[in-house]
């Protein structure tokens, strides 16, 4: 299902009003204390760039906002909203459509379908600490996990990690599709 929500990995595409992205990510830095520098900071994004994001005057790419998720500790659905059907582009080629998204006492959990092109390969950045990522191949072959230590799986395999450092997605030998489920833990603030 596509919808008229789509993040892509390129800055001047369109996706969720921007302007409630950015209300989003202002409303959360503040209720955790935290300065438009210091977010900035820990985001390792510029602090001009953050302002114009909260502003609503930029839009920011699908990496950023997985920089900034971290820090604040909340899924991405929590800066883009959380419509089922929501598609994303990230850089490397590979899709991601919101299948399901529920808040529950204690974390937030996240069900992604994800489409591969033959030549897919995307690192993310880590997310925030204790966040675990179980993805289950569906067609194709990938090669997945953190950095330091991806699985090659095919049809039918899973793999669980803890996301909270960098991670790679790659198609290989042609293309692929996996159901990614995203689990975050509930931030005390």
């Amino acid at each position: 299902m596509t919808t008229g929500n789509r993040f892509h990995g390129d800055e001047t595409d369109a996706g969720p009003p921007v302007a409630d992205v950015g209300s989003r990510i202002r409303d959360l830095r503040t209720a955790r204390g935290l300065s438009l520098s210091e977010l900035a900071r820990r985001a390792h994004i510029g602090k001009g760039s953050l302002s114009e994001i909260e502003a609503g005057g930029r839009n920011p790419t699908l990496e950023t906002l997985y920089a900034i998720c971290a820090p604040l500790q909340v899924p991405l659905t929590t800066l883009i909203g959380g419509a089922n059907g929501v598609r994303s582009t990230a850089a490397g080629g590979m899709t991601s459509a919101l299948l399901e998204l529920r808040e529950l006492p204690s974390m937030t959990v996240e069900v992604f379908w994800l489409d591969f092109p033959a030549d897919a390969d995307h690192t993310s950045p880590g997310h925030a600490d204790a966040v675990t990522e179980h993805l289950t191949v569906v067609s194709g072959q990938l090669a997945v996990g953190p950095l330091a230590a991806p699985q090659t799986l095919s049809v039918g395999e899973s793999t669980t990690w803890r996301s909270d450092g960098e991670h790679r997605y790659r198609a290989v030998d042609g293309p692929a599709q996996a159901v990614l489920v995203i689990m975050t833990p509930r931030a005390s603030i």
